[in-house]
């Protein structure tokens, strides 16, 4: 395994000031304190060249789960290792073996031009010259750098930074990339550009990737697995169709037109209670659950009626993570 992450949890002390200036007084000498979990428990391991989904809501748990994997955190208890090193014991030995991007925040020097940052970069990390020739001519074309290499940091748009930062991340070639939120902000020429070059490292170089991101289409598009985290615990950890068919029931859809009135539609017997129709006229929207067949319950349409425009929709991908939430 390359992440093994056990028991894991992260405890918070808050303290508690009073209302008033009474209140204040009296916090200055008795404190109330509160002690928020942020996250519980949380089991997670990942082996080599996996791209995971790690979703959840606001407050849920993901970034600090990433920041004690990558050794910013110390856990409150459980147990981590990456790479079989606990991050917060070789923190040195573990950002060689690690890249991160946060982001809402930066890596980079914010007054230096990308390509001076990236020479940092090099410096600190010790890369050899020849690798660190060939990460930077790869990453600059395909990321589209070359053409604000030379600018200050401050000076990018939250699209060229973005990219930058992807790329100041792998130069050192990490066996492990943490990716916190990458696309937040972008517009959708630079998300899908970010996903192809996630995609890319992640099947030409066997980096393992645990994605943290709010935009669905980035989980759709990327990732194979999925772990769900909510209140600080793990809901679910599987594949998108294990996913789907544990809360998707009654997101999938068969939309068409009849070609002529119908007084009422029926269906077999055997499909009873596992769908619901909405009609508007001609309009017809049959939602029906795992139970039920999208082709057989059109066989069964086609066989009694003369339908067009058909639309067969599978679960939304939106609906089923909402479902995850709420359950």
């Amino acid at each position: 395994m390359v992440i093994e992450a056990s028991g894991l949890a992260k405890d918070y002390v808050i303290h508690l000031k009073g209302k008033g200036l009474m209140g204040m007084a009296k916090s200055l000498l008795r404190s109330e304190k509160k002690v928020v979990h942020a996250v519980q428990d949380v089991n997670l391991n990942m082996e080599e060249g996996e791209l995971v989904g790690y979703i959840g809501p606001n407050g849920a748990g993901k970034s600090t789960t990433i920041k004690m994997l990558s050794g910013i955190l110390t856990p409150t208890k459980g147990s981590v290792r990456v790479c079989g090193i606990d991050p917060q014991k070789k923190r040195i030995q573990n950002a060689m073996n690690v890249g991160a991007v946060f982001g809402q925040k930066t890596q980079l020097w914010w007054d230096l031009p990308v390509r001076e940052t990236f020479d940092l970069l090099r410096r600190m990390y010790n890369i050899p010259m020849e690798r660190y020739k060939r990460n930077v001519d790869e990453f600059m074309d395909y990321l589209d750098i070359g053409a604000f290499a030379e600018q200050p940091v401050r000076q990018l748009s939250l699209g060229q930074r973005m990219r930058a930062e992807i790329a100041a991340s792998l130069l050192h070639d990490p066996k492990v990339l943490f990716l916190d939120e990458p696309t937040i902000g972008l517009d959708v020429n630079v998300k899908v550009s970010m996903r192809e070059f996630v995609k890319k490292i992640n099947k030409e170089r066997n980096v393992t990737i645990l994605l943290t991101t709010h935009d669905l289409q980035d989980i759709e598009e990327l990732a194979k697995r999925i772990v769900v985290i909510n209140h600080g615990q793990v809901g679910f950890d599987g594949s998108m169709e294990e996913l789907a068919s544990k809360y998707a029931d009654g997101k999938r859809s068969v939309s068409f037109t009849l070609q002529q009135d119908v007084p009422e539609i029926t269906l077999p017997e055997k499909m009873a209670g596992h769908y619901t129709i909405e009609r508007e006229g001609r309009q017809v929207k049959i939602r029906h659950d795992g139970h039920v067949n999208a082709s057989d319950l059109i066989v069964a349409l086609i066989q009694k009626y003369r339908l067009k425009d058909i639309d067969i929709r599978g679960p939304q991908i939106e609906d089923v993570v909402m479902e995850v939430y709420r359950s």
